[in-house]
């Protein structure tokens, strides 16, 4: 009776769930910020290890494909085995490879233990979810602790550039992996402290034939995109790979609805805000990944930035984002996910569209500009996302609903830094210098923004809420007839 109330938030003070809403998202800090501190370093990395271009989108892939592949089970797994215990797991194996990375004697060894890390964050964003969404009962107060979340993911991953870039010029590309280290130290104390042991009231089952699919359609889409620019698109091993990861998705389509647990609920995707959530989530976090990946190759290869000043550059997209993040969900909390997701789309658009003319030339003011005007969209963005992937969900399925959602950020994250990396590649080998050959890039990334404000306003209106109503209805009546047939037995 004692872990039931724990799981839905009963007896627990308000500070007490202001506390472990704090843990919650000192794991997503880590988590988040690490998606994106190593963008800056790159340049750094690819000198003193001798890196490729395709060397460097796999710095920075091998961590988000992994971490994309593995929520979803991480969060079945803490349903089941305890989601303190799975935590606190992930927490000793993401600040190990953390460790790991930070000595990594060359590229190889890097992307292998950046692999280890994401084993770990793949342990901890789905949990804290589901803890939040537990603990925090009431409507109101759910949607504003959901909002302090996709804040942080913002602020996370707008201060992980600024942050990274004053530790690769001040002491060396390797400390960017030393700080996880203490904050990771610190979360895992201070879990062991406040946050109560809780499962599930019926665990999901394992599937491992569905994450099997999950890991191979990934790891072949990303493989086959980063390689294209070097093997060409004829190449019969870049098409196999890519017929490799069509079949996954058909199979992972047949398979799933015939098991009883699936890893992917497919019945989810009935509910037009969770679909459109999922679909913004993959855009959104396309577009910026991307505009990290060319922006700092701009800024230091082409305009001669150091790493620091690369990083205090971007400060203002740091700075926007933690302003919007919060006052995104303050408005998510209020008045719905529309108005937020109609503001990240219009201006991650205009922000990516004004630097589709980029040259070596472009005045500073301008690149500042842009940069601001795109940062408040990402800002604005995170939010809505996570609200309006569990809006309408029963408490029960909130957890799954939410991992998928954080599994569709990790998914855009890697494809965009794949695709803006493989366009730029193409190109830049030749006489065309980066400058010119990121224009293709600008242009992606300006058609994930127009994505999002089309989806945004499809996905929130009232026929869109009423599909959601229906899809939590058919999860209920499952728990009703569960319930009988235990009574049954």
């Amino acid at each position: 009776m004692i872990v039931k109330q724990w799981e839905s938030g009963a007896g627990m003070t308000p500070r007490r769930r202001l506390v472990v809403l704090a843990i919650c998202c000192m794991s997503l800090l880590i988590v988040g910020m690490d998606a994106t501190i190593v963008n800056v370093a790159l340049p750094s990395i690819r000198r003193d290890l001798r890196s490729s271009v395709a060397g460097l989108q796999w710095t920075v892939d091998a961590y988000t494909v992994v971490l994309a592949s593995l929520l979803i089970l991480a969060g079945s797994t803490a349903d089941r085995l305890g989601r303190r215990r799975t935590f606190l797991t992930g927490l000793v194996i993401f600040t190990l490879g953390s460790l790991l990375c930070s000595i990594a004697p060359g590229l190889g060894w890097l992307v292998a233990f950046r692999m280890v890390q994401a084993v770990g964050g793949s342990m901890l964003n789905p949990v804290a979810m589901s803890i939040i969404t537990n603990v925090f009962t009431d409507p109101r107060e759910r949607a504003r602790a959901i909002g302090v979340w996709g804040g942080v993911v913002g602020i996370s991953l707008g201060v992980g550039p600024v942050l990274g870039g004053f530790l690769t010029d001040s002491v060396g590309w390797r400390a960017i992996f030393w700080i996880n280290v203490p904050i990771g130290i610190a979360a895992f104390a201070l879990t062991a402290g406040f946050v109560p042991e809780s499962r599930a009231e019926r665990a999901r089952r394992i599937d491992p034939a569905g994450q099997l699919l999950v890991i191979i359609g990934l790891l072949s889409l990303t493989y086959a995109i980063i390689e294209v620019p070097r093997r060409g698109w004829s190449a019969p091993n870049i098409v196999g790979l890519f017929i490799v990861a069509a079949a996954s998705v058909v199979a992972l389509i047949w398979y799933e609805p015939r098991r009883f647990d699936p890893l992917i609920e497919l019945r989810f995707f009935r509910s037009v805000p969770f679909a459109g959530a999922t679909v913004i989530a993959v855009c959104a976090f396309g577009a910026f990944s991307g505009f990290l990946f060319l922006n700092t190759l701009y800024l230091q290869d082409v305009r001669g930035l150091s790493a620091l000043n690369a990083g205090l550059f971007v400060l203002p997209v740091a700075v926007m984002t933690v302003i919007f993040a919060p006052l995104s969900g303050r408005i998510v909390g209020n008045r719905g996910p529309r108005a937020p997701l109609f503001v990240a789309g219009l201006t991650m658009s205009v922000g990516a569209l004004s630097l589709c003319g980029l040259t070596a030339r472009t005045s500073y003011f301008w690149l500042v500009a842009s940069y601001l005007v795109f940062a408040v969209g990402f800002g604005m963005v995170n939010a809505p996302i996570t609200n309006t992937a569990v809006s309408g969900m029963p408490i029960s399925q909130a957890g799954v609903a939410a991992a998928i959602a954080s599994t569709s950020r990790q998914v855009g994250a890697s494809l965009g830094v794949a695709i803006v990396g493989s366009v730029v590649s193409a190109s830049v080998g030749s006489a065309v210098d980066f400058s010119a050959a990121s224009h293709p890039a600008w242009w992606i990334v300006t058609g994930f923004g127009v994505a999002v404000l089309g989806l945004g306003r499809f996905s929130t209106g009232a026929r869109a809420n009423r599909t959601a109503e229906h899809t939590a209805a058919l999860f209920t009546a499952d728990a009703v007839m569960s319930a009988g047939a235990r009574r049954i037995g």
